[in-house]
């Protein structure tokens, strides 16, 4: 199925989103989207799968145009979509999963599992259709996803950051899949920010920047330098720290620290750690083996059953949120739009959240417009938001103008230890690069870092110590100058111990 974007245009109240886009999708090959946030890539994501019509311009496949008023449509005419985060019931199974709300399709019983299990072979899914999805890790859900789409008659498949979350075992194997894929005719629009992998998986790539194509490159001549230039018109960013800045100074301190879950089962098992000033620890382990309930523990948000959580010296085990924020702890959510943003609200009052109690933006116990508006604008300024006003609301910011602006607030006021959660997730190379600096520059102030995230290559270019999490222990400990991201994802998995 060939698939052709002529002269896309969106327009957005005050904002060009698309103009101009050119796109040729040609049946049997994986064909890279790349620019950096704002470019425009979601806009034309949402039109190719019939989430919003565009303005200007016209879809074609197999040269007959086509127009799309919901993805139904979309999904009609074979083009399917598997989003970052994925929309799957836990306590369903994998069939219940496939088949909800394509029921017509072959039923929900022995047809449907039979189809499953046939799509699943073919392209070498390796999926059990009786299992339960809360029992499959992150790669299988990911699979579970891209059957959904199968099932369903896809024969162009859009991936929207489909490596964010897997390590390099499971993002080679993901590729394997892909390859199986365009080998038997099916066609994958394939967007990124990993410019390693889109050169490794791509056939082709197509650029987008400021809401325009810029131009195409071949994946066999062309450099990651070469497409970050095309993306943003600067050089590709580097992790990299310099010379260390650990003290002997402890920021923070957990010491035997478990958590429970309502049934008694340990989500934390007697885990210590210490943070020291000027120190950056990276966490690294798969989704769901324990990341989000350390950081739950020492923000407050959840109470060990067990252990002690100390943050110079201060006993904060049984503290709540407010009162570990006042006492100089900042806090990069792993989801912006969750627990990071109000997004319909102007920027200012987005300045607010978590620092309610605090000055510029709080006076005698109220909040103080005029100080969160005088304080939003430094950092849209020194954090380099993109953004007409601190009016805008935080809907309307590119995913890397946002996490900017929470980076730049949660560095506001002084505090002692930063616990960043996948600061640079679906983020482009320019905001990568903004935040791996801001990060870096708080390292040479005496700022301690919890840093967890997926990028190995992010871990092990800015940690100081890298402690690897499995099934909520802390199981190994690597020295960043001495460990590959191949060792690290290895640990990450069970297949060895440091």
């Amino acid at each position: 199925m060939r698939v052709e974007a002529q002269a896309i245009g969106k327009r957005f109240p005050g904002v060009i989103a698309n103009h101009d886009v050119d796109l040729v999708i040609e049946p049997g090959r994986v064909h890279a989207l790349i620019g950096e946030n704002g470019a425009g890539k979601s806009t034309l994501m949402k039109i190719l799968y019939g989430v919003q019509p565009p303005d200007e311009g016209r879809i074609l496949i197999d040269g007959e145009p086509v127009a799309f008023s919901s993805p139904t449509d979309a999904i009609a005419a074979g083009v399917g979509m598997v989003f970052q985060h994925f929309m799957l019931a836990d306590n369903l199974t994998v069939t219940e999963n496939i088949v909800l709300g394509a029921e017509r399709l072959h039923g929900i019983g022995a047809a449907a599992k039979a189809e499953i299990r046939a799509i699943s072979d073919r392209f070498g899914f390796d999926l059990d259709p009786d299992a339960l999805v809360e029992g499959l890790g992150v790669a299988a859900r990911q699979r579970v996803e891209i059957l959904k789409v199968l099932y369903r008659g896809a024969r162009l498949i859009i991936l929207d950051e489909p490596t964010a979350v897997l390590v390099p075992q499971e993002v080679d194997a993901l590729f394997a899949n892909l390859r199986e894929l365009v080998a038997q005719g099916c066609s994958v629009l394939f967007i990124s920010h990993k410019l390693d992998e889109v050169l490794d998986i791509a056939d082709d790539i197509t650029v987008l920047r400021r809401g325009t194509t810029v131009g195409s490159a071949d994946p066999a001549t062309a450099t990651k330098r070469e497409l970050a230039e095309l993306m943003v018109g600067a050089q590709l960013p580097s992790p990299q720290t310099s010379e260390s800045t650990v003290t002997d100074r402890v920021v923070l301190e957990l010491d035997q620290v478990r958590l429970t879950d309502d049934g008694g089962r340990d989500l934390l098992h007697d885990v210590s750690l210490r943070v020291h000033a000027g120190e950056i620890v990276g966490i690294a382990g798969v989704e769901g083996n324990g990341q989000s309930e350390l950081v739950e523990v020492v923000m407050g948000l959840a109470r060990p059953s067990a252990g002690a959580v100390r943050l110079e010296g201060e006993d904060i085990t049984r503290l709540g949120t407010r009162q570990v924020r006042e006492r100089g702890v900042g806090f990069v959510p792993e989801d912006r739009h969750r627990h990071g943003l109000l997004l319909d609200a102007p920027l200012w009052e987005n300045r607010v959240l978590g620092h309610q109690t605090r000055e510029p933006v709080a006076k005698r116990g109220l909040i103080d417009q005029a100080g969160a508006r005088d304080d939003s604008r430094r950092i849209i300024e020194e954090f380099d938001v993109r953004t007409p006003s601190d009016e805008t609301s935080a809907r309307a910011l590119s995913g890397g103008n946002q996490q900017k602006f929470i980076v730049g607030r949660e560095m506001s006021g002084s505090p002692r230890l930063l616990l960043a959660s996948h600061p640079t997730r679906g983020v482009d190379v320019g905001a990568q690069a903004a935040i791996w600096e801001h990060i870096r520059a708080a390292r040479r102030e005496g700022l301690g870092v919890l840093l967890i995230s997926a990028d190995l290559d992010e871990l092990i270019g800015l940690s100081d110590r890298l402690e690897v999490v499995l099934r909520g222990r802390l199981t190994a400990t690597f020295d960043p100058a001495r460990v590959t991201a191949s060792d690290l994802g290895e640990a990450m998995t069970g297949g060895t111990r440091a």
